[in-house]
């Protein structure tokens, strides 16, 4: 087999693995511009005989989109906020100090991105309840995401970290820089995409959380997108084409937002793997 016929399969494959994985995507939109009557023709067509663009306008309107979309953007930058201010410093200390507490620690920290949401929300609710926290469910939501999603930023910004030189941090302190003088004026900027990667990576798993929003808040006008998109399913749903433009409307800025900085994403993903 020859190298170009080889890559040529390679790519035929990658091509249909697109194709299989994009598809899910294209029919949601697809649907959304369908009647109500085309949805349930069988066969199916791939693409509506008369498009129905004014849907989007109509369940923005309808199911007022724009406060569901700022809670989710409220939690989701609440989010990042934290966990980036909190799981920079973690991350820096686990790269740079090696000992067996530090692997301890490291451990733990991957323990804990092990445990999945349904676990954890009811000992959370409990206990945020007993502190009143749960008084202020977006504040809630912000910290059990941070919970959550904290051992993930720390692993990725790590492996940043190490990627850094250590004697570019040696030749600061030499000039007489603190180490904390050193960490802001020489690593933290040389970390900087990567970090930028992970509170991206973040703020997108954050802005689709559904369980803990689900769970801690109660109030309609303080619910994110996720949990507004599911109060339409119901036992007798059969408005999938408003349900599909609801899902269009809340996963086409996730969307856009990762193909403008996918260059980046990659970069980022990959800047600790080799040193």
């Amino acid at each position: 087999m020859s190298e170009t016929f080889r890559n040529r399969l390679l790519l035929l494959v990658a091509l249909l693995l697109a194709a299989v994985y994009l598809f899910p995507l294209y029919w949601m939109y697809i649907t959304a511009l369908k009647t109500g009557s085309e949805m349930f023709r069988a066969p199916p067509s791939f693409w509506p005989d008369d498009p129905q663009w004014s849907i989007f306008p109509f369940v923005f309107q309808l199911k007022g989109m724009g406060r569901f979309l700022w809670n989710s953007v409220v939690i989701a930058s609440g989010s990042v906020a934290l966990i980036a201010v909190l799981g920079t410093g973690a991350a820096y200390v686990l790269a740079r100090y090696r000992n067996v507490w530090i692997d301890v620690g490291l451990f733990l920290v991957l323990m804990l991105q092990v445990l999945p949401a349904s676990l954890m929300i009811t000992p959370i609710f409990v206990l945020f309840t007993l502190t009143g926290i749960l008084d202020f469910p977006r504040t809630a939501v912000i910290l059990a995401i941070a919970a959550k999603s904290m051992p993930f930023f720390i692993v990725l910004v790590r492996a940043t970290f190490m990627s850094v030189p250590m004697e570019l941090e040696e030749a600061a302190l030499v000039d007489g820089n603190s180490r904390a003088g050193a960490f802001w004026s020489i690593v933290l900027p040389l970390a900087r995409n990567g970090i930028l990667v992970a509170a991206i990576l973040i703020f997108m798993q954050a802005f689709g959380e559904f369980v803990y929003s689900k769970s801690l808040i109660q109030e309609i006008e303080l619910q994110p997108s996720s949990v507004g998109l599911n109060a339409f399913m119901g036992p007798n749903t059969n408005e999938w084409n408003r349900i599909m433009a609801f899902a269009s409307i809340y996963v086409t800025p996730i969307l856009a937002t990762f193909v403008l900085l996918q260059r980046r994403i990659v970069s980022g993903l990959t800047s600790g793997a080799l040193k």
